[in-house]
């Protein structure tokens, strides 16, 4: 035998099981669903929740950077006083987090 057709030789395939091929793609599915899907859902249900709870007087932060207090709540929108005597209407999904997460953080 020559040794470069014993290089070039193929050796005969054997036949894999389908399920092993399919295997690392369910793998790193399910990973991407606990690490990444799953704690961002977690974080727009507690968000939701939060909305839904706002009352009259909240210190708030919205996403636009505002910070203000809830003078008054409507059915899809809120009422925000950012100084003396102005108050701006918004939506309620601009309405990020309660003040009192930002001073527990400092």
């Amino acid at each position: 035998m020559n040794i470069f057709n014993f290089f070039l030789s193929v050796p005969p395939a054997e036949a894999q099981n389908p399920i092993m091929a399919f295997a690392p793609f369910v793998l790193i599915i399910i990973v991407f669903y606990f690490f990444m899907i799953r704690p961002q859902m977690k974080r727009q249900k507690e968000l939701r929740k939060y909305r839904e709870a706002l009352k009259k007087g909240d210190a708030v932060f919205t996403s636009s950077g505002i910070y203000g207090k809830v003078s008054e709540i409507k059915d899809d929108s809120v009422i925000v006083e950012i100084a003396d005597n102005v108050k701006v209407k918004m939506d309620k999904s601009a309405i990020v987090i309660d003040m009192t997460d930002i001073n527990a953080k400092k």
